[in-house]
């Protein structure tokens, strides 16, 4: 009998998933606990095992949304059973999936969007990907796979053919570039799938439901910079490298105690003033060389609850399984206050304008600290300063608790002790 391929749930919050890549062709064996598809949930990427062994039927193609529990493929017994899954049109069937069924998924290091035609091909996905990025048109290609299944081999043999087709440039003369709308391409990124349209909708969708205002400031880190040189050397006792991100959770926490409404969501009819506090921590990927990998938040959880060490112990493995794709969809869900530290990045002084992550109320973004000459006691001295923008819902926070959250968390980080 064959074995089923389908959704898994993955946390409490998962609901559907695209299918992103199947990385066996139509009718190959793939062996139990061998990954066979790739599949993305709102924020995070994640390979489907197979729970037995069998021949691939492909039920459904990828770039479609399916909801969790729904059959997308078959794992035949013998060739014979695999003739009458692919002769068999109709829809596949549903599985149940219990709220607490552990997930029979391991994340995804890494996948490529898929992209596909108005006409229906049945193409591999490596196949699929080599004619989006040599511009081939997939209708053209005579498939030599099973069921005639568009396969690497073709799309190898048509960018041969297709480089033959044109006259050989002249000696001296490079190949024409692309051209769209007037100017020469050096790249093209698709979006229709996979983060970068996620990021797409997700900003474009935070903008237009909110009434976002952004307050800058600055802050003297003379103080943050010293307490810091004196945790690196406690490094061993404390079980951690303290960051300046960590710190600025610590800061933000107590700053929303104090302040609790930018804790805070509108939800249809009314404004949910949080008890919980969790940090979102934005995380940039590597990935594409001209746009990067994308933007992912983890949540750190009930942050408030946790000493600066603590918060540190427990924001590193987040971070990094942000960056290796392991995050689970709960890892990404229930923030109530992000934090995006750009000053990693460095760049030295300067402001920015942060989208709040829905739906939130509010985010803090942190520059680079660089040297600034600054009055004190009436003298010019030369102090390391940072900048920082908190982004707020004007339907949610006015601009005065804006106002007094920001001068509150100024006032703990230029003196530290106050938040120890």
């Amino acid at each position: 009998m064959a074995v089923n391929i389908a959704i898994p749930k993955l946390g409490m919050s998962m609901r559907e998933a695209t299918l992103i890549e199947w990385l066996f062709n139509e009718g190959e064996q793939v062996n139990e606990g061998q990954t066979v598809l790739i599949i993305e949930t709102e924020k995070t990427k994640w390979e489907v095992e197979a729970l037995g062994s069998g021949l691939l039927h492909i039920a459904i193609e990828t770039d479609t949304t399916q909801p969790v529990g729904q059959v997308v493929g078959f794992l035949a017994e013998n060739p014979d059973e695999l003739e009458t899954l692919q002769k068999d049109t109709g829809a596949p069937p549903a599985v149940a999936v219990e709220e607490t069924e552990k997930p029979e998924a391991a994340p995804a290091a890494s996948s490529a969007p898929s992209s596909g035609g108005e006409k229906r091909v049945r193409v591999s996905p490596v196949a699929k990907r080599m004619a989006q990025e040599q511009g081939i048109d997939l209708a053209s290609v005579a498939g030599s796979g099973p069921g005639g299944r568009i396969v690497k081999e073709d799309i190898e043999k048509a960018i041969e053919n297709k480089g033959k087709a044109p006259a050989a440039p002249s000696a001296g003369q490079a190949p024409a570039a692309r051209e769209y709308d007037g100017k020469k391409v050096k790249a093209s990124i698709p979006i229709k799938s996979g983060m970068r349209k996620a990021i797409a909708e997700h900003m474009q969708r935070s903008l237009a439901i909110s009434a976002q205002l952004t307050l800058t400031g600055e802050i003297d880190m003379t103080e943050i910079m010293r307490l810091r040189a004196e945790f690196l050397k406690q490094e061993e006792t404390l079980q951690t490298r303290i960051t300046y991100t960590d710190i600025f959770v610590l800061a933000i926490t107590r700053a929303l105690q104090d302040n609790p409404g930018v804790n805070s969501s509108l939800a249809e009819d009314e404004i949910i003033v949080w008890e919980d506090i969790n940090i979102g921590i934005a995380v940039a990927l590597e990935g594409d060389e001209y746009l990067g990998g994308g933007l992912i938040v983890p949540v750190l959880k009930n942050a408030d609850k946790l000493s600066l060490a603590e918060i540190s112990r427990a924001a590193k493995p987040l971070i990094a399984k942000a960056r290796e794709g392991k995050l689970m969809p709960d890892d990404v869900s229930g923030g109530t206050f992000t934090l995006t530290n750009l000053g990693v990045a460095g760049g030295g002084y300067g402001f920015g304008t942060p989208i709040i992550n829905q739906p939130e109320s509010a985010i803090l973004a942190t520059g680079a600290i660089s040297d600034r000459p600054v009055v004190r006691d009436g003298e010019i001295v030369i102090r390391p300063i940072m900048a920082c923008s908190l982004t707020f819902d004007h339907r949610v926070v006015d601009g005065y608790p804006a106002s007094v959250f920001l001068s509150r968390l100024t006032e703990l980080l230029e003196n530290p002790l106050l938040l120890l």
